[in-house]
């Protein structure tokens, strides 16, 4: 007999794998390949380069063309050095909330899918539901373009995608586009007493955060466009959180790197952006490699996450609205991988149930009364792939 959970089973079960994007997820991977198959549902890997990590992706119901993707991640960030109350890969209830890493962010969505598969089973749809799984979003939507590029060549064109990310069940339109990158500046030591004959790559490195604080600076005094003016922050943000450099005070440093991302609303590139700022490194490198040969500046980008841009009449706007009858004008400004379903032409939003005010934090949470809320919408979706 297969194997049948409730939501709040399935959800049990989800967060008891410790998914830490630093680790393997194939054991949640196999216990979602093996539920699938105990309910006769075929489901397909997608793996990246190390064999160590796999998306996962399966139809339920006819393989036609018209169906819903419903796309969620597997991988959670981390709770090491966070104060937990309760056991993070244990699901514990407590006032009306269950407690979990993953709970909101987003072992949710996906248990709620999972959970009501033997449920589209019998509800014989005329379209398809098609369950999107992926690695490693919280480092960067790194694995769901592969697994995207292969729905797209090898499944009938679905109408719709629904990315589960925690919007509290509003109909999320657009969210901003990022990239991230490491700049790493190589210097020549020489004794500071003689810093002009030698370059210091942590000074080197300064002025390069100090022209991308510049450029944040100048964006947040400009006044935004129509459509930048929906987000919060109503610009393009520019920030560098890791920053590493030097041996000695007396010793013009070496080596120097620090971390960066830039996320834009939908109206901007964040490409543009970078090249923008590759600009300005290749002057300062030609500046620095003038005193000495050797030094440089090496940029090397880490991620690109397109932004969702908001459809006119698409159809999985329309779809989530006729099923949570949310009419209201909503972007968020964290990433997801519905940029990169739209970028393969798809037509997506993003709605689930949780708030991301929960995401990433100790004691991560979803009130029961949101995941309730998701698994009403989730039925009343396979009533209208009955249609």
């Amino acid at each position: 007999m297969p194997d049948h959970y409730t939501p709040r089973e399935m959800l049990e079960k989800l967060v008891s794998f410790p998914t830490v994007s630093d680790v393997s997820n194939l054991e949640l991977i196999d216990f979602v390949e093996d539920y699938l198959a105990g309910h006769g549902v075929k489901s397909h890997r997608v793996y990246d380069d190390t064999g160590e990590k796999a998306n996962l992706y399966a139809v339920v119901g006819p393989n036609v063309e018209g169906g819903v993707v419903l796309s969620g991640h597997t991988d959670v960030v981390p709770v090491k050095g966070q104060a937990w109350d309760t056991e993070p890969f244990t699901v514990t209830e407590k006032d009306g909330k269950l407690y979990g890493r993953g709970t909101c962010d987003m072992k949710g969505f996906n248990a709620l899918g999972l959970a009501l598969v033997p449920d589209m089973l019998k509800a014989n749809l005329k379209r398809p539901i098609q369950i999107a799984l992926s690695y490693d979003e919280e480092v960067g939507c790194l694995g769901a373009p592969f697994m995207i590029a292969e729905m797209a060549e090898k499944l009938p064109r679905a109408s719709a995608v629904i990315v589960g990310e925690p919007s509290m069940m509003q109909v999320v339109s657009g969210h901003k586009g990022a990239i991230g990158f490491m700049t790493q500046v190589r210097g020549f030591e020489i004794h500071s007493s003689l810093m002009h004959q030698g370059v210091s790559a942590v000074m080197t490195a300064a002025r390069l955060v100090e022209w991308l604080r510049l450029r944040f600076e100048e964006n947040l005094a400009a006044t935004p466009n129509d459509i930048d003016a929906m987000f919060e922050p109503p610009f393009t943000t520019l920030h560098v959180g890791v920053i590493n450099g030097g041996s000695a005070t007396n010793i013009t440093a070496l080596d120097a790197s620090f971390s960066c991302d830039i996320r834009c609303p939908a109206s901007q590139d964040p490409l543009e952006w970078f090249e923008r700022y590759k600009a300005f490194v290749a002057e300062v490198e030609a500046e620095i490699k003038a005193i000495r040969p050797e030094a440089s500046i090496t940029v090397v980008a880490r991620d690109v996450n397109p932004a969702l841009k908001p459809e006119t009449e698409g159809a999985a706007e329309t779809l989530a609205r006729r099923i949570t009858g949310d009419n209201g004008s909503h972007v968020v400004s964290y990433g997801t991988e519905a940029g990169q379903f739209q970028r393969e032409g798809y037509s997506v939003v993003v709605c689930g149930p949780g708030s991301i005010d929960q995401a990433h934090q100790p004691n991560e949470f979803i009130s029961i009364e949101q995941f309730e809320a998701g698994e009403a919408f989730l039925r009343r979706l396979i009533e209208t792939l009955k249609e």
